[in-house]
């Protein structure tokens, strides 16, 4: 089988503020915006990558009104999934996106599987990681 990652996709409760964060403080392409009655999917992406696309869809749509309360509570609480992006310069990037306003959850620092990595919630309180691969 020949796979890759085509879409992933984050809850959010403020496409106004994901755009702030992944556009703006992050750098990603916004590739689609679709309004729909009670809901919107934003899809970016890195430039690098233009296969990929990072869905940000409305918390809970699409969902019974029960799972949809359970998701947007898991997502105020930061319990939901994340993303985790590589880079060249975690400590530069840590700076950019810290100079943002962006909440920081961890500063860059070596861990002891072989990454140097740092880690902000986005507005909705999902996790983003950055990674630097070891230099040796």
């Amino acid at each position: 089988m020949d796979l890759s990652v085509k879409y992933t996709f984050l809850e959010v409760d403020d496409h106004e503020a994901a755009l702030a964060f992944y556009r703006d403080a992050l750098g990603l392409e916004v590739r689609q915006d679709v309004a729909m009655e009670g809901a919107r999917w934003l899809t970016v992406g890195p430039a690098a990558q233009p296969e990929l696309g990072i869905v940000l869809q409305t918390a809970g749509v699409g969902r019974p009104d029960e799972d949809g309360q359970t998701i947007k509570g898991l997502l105020a609480k930061g319990s939901l999934a994340g993303l985790v992006f590589e880079t060249g310069d975690v400590d530069a990037t840590f700076e950019s996106i810290r100079a943002s306003g962006a909440e920081v959850l961890q500063e860059p620092m070596d861990q002891a599987y072989g990454t140097r990595d740092c880690a902000f919630r986005d507005p909705s309180g999902n996790m983003v990681r950055f990674n630097q691969r070891s230099k040796g």
